[in-house]
């Protein structure tokens, strides 16, 4: 006979084991650190990790839950990125941050990263997501570059006198046009991208962020609102008859999807002192795209997963030099093999708790 405590265990395991999970992870990586075993760069590249995890469930909500597909995510990110270099080197005036003051600008170009990304996204979800397929994912695609290429038109500076901005479509103007007195700064130098800005995302930031973006993803999915969602990409007409504002929803994960994208861009950007529009390119999107497909569209855990093990993955085969990314293409078709098979799918099922229980509960 089971007990409540046999009945109670896997209850808890499924709703807090994910969450104790994550902050063992955490502090496993802080001791490692402390101790000097993981050294700066594997921190950046862990931090990295985090902000493609945050593009990849931003993503997954849009392509996995709502059955749209998007390619152009890479613009958002853009938009965060360059959103809160603006804000922040606008506020300190290119001076470095005062450790006091570096949580509040953090959270300032978060904020603003994230809330120019939402604006952007819902200008653009509002005509385009009448559209469904691979017409939304064409949109998409051309949405995200243009944004690349109007940042590379675009040169702002500042000064005591105000903000000053050029729209340099041509390409034959430099900062010097802006007219800036002599203790002007330029922000964004057109093509040369963003300089000056702040550095001071750190790897607790982008954890914390990571867990705000699954809580922000799995509690919207799972809310009435969500099922809505996931009613309109089962089966639209049914849902449409039943009374669902079909666009209403739609607009809703897509715009949530656009603020999670930004405030990745926003944790990418205020890590580095410098930013270039090349690098949100449509490869960055694809790339994400990829993390989807391989963690499994509308599963949220596996993307985690896909998008960290991925971005970790090439910088751990450094080692083999030119063969890391034959052997980094290997795994990729591997894993899509071993994911799309009903007896790897059944395997890895069965050592999920909640799963393995409803699977004895069949036999």
């Amino acid at each position: 006979m089971k007990t409540a405590t046999t009945k109670t265990a896997p209850l808890f395991l499924r709703k807090f084991g994910p969450l104790l999970g994550a902050i063992a992870f955490y502090a496993l990586i802080m001791i490692l650190r402390s101790a000097d075993i993981i050294n700066g760069y594997y921190m950046q590249v862990m931090l990295f990790a985090g902000v493609n995890v945050m593009m990849t469930a931003s993503l997954n909500l849009v392509n996995g839950f709502t059955g749209q597909f998007c390619i152009g995510h890479a613009g958002f990110m853009s938009l965060g990125a360059y959103g809160s270099a603006v804000i922040t080197t606008l506020v300190f005036k290119g001076t470095s941050v005062a450790p006091a003051a570096q949580i509040p600008v953090f959270l300032l170009g978060l904020l603003c990263g994230g809330i120019v990304a939402a604006l952007v996204g819902c200008l653009i979800g509002i005509p385009s997501l009448k559209l469904k397929g691979d017409y939304l994912a064409i949109v998409t695609l051309a949405f995200g570059e243009i944004i690349k290429e109007l940042i590379n038109c675009l040169i702002i500076g500042y000064d005591e006198n105000g903000l000053h901005f050029i729209f340099n479509p041509a390409g034959n103007k430099t900062v010097d046009d802006l007219g800036l007195s002599a203790s002007g700064t330029a922000i964004i130098k057109g093509a040369q991208g963003a300089t000056g800005t702040a550095t001071i995302a750190t790897f607790t930031a982008g954890f914390i962020l990571v867990m705000i973006t699954l809580i922000v993803v799995l509690n919207l999915t799972r809310s009435r609102a969500g099922r809505a969602i996931m009613a309109i990409r089962d089966n639209r007409i049914a849902a449409q008859a039943i009374g669902l504002n079909l666009t209403k929803y739609k607009l809703m994960a897509f715009v949530t999807s656009a603020a999670l994208a930004g405030a990745a861009g926003a944790l990418y950007g205020l890590n580095y002192s410098s930013l270039q529009a090349t690098k949100f390119n449509f490869n960055l999107s694809i790339l994400v795209l990829v993390f989807v497909v391989l963690g499994g569209l509308g599963n949220i855990w596996g993307s985690l997963v896909a998008a960290a093990a991925l971005t970790i993955l090439p910088e751990a085969l450094r080692q083999f030099a030119d063969f890391r990314m034959l052997i980094y293409a290997i795994v990729l078709i591997f894993v899509m093999l071993a994911t799309n098979n009903p007896q790897a799918k059944a395997f890895f099922g069965r050592l999920l708790p909640h799963r393995r229980a409803a699977a004895e509960k069949e036999d």
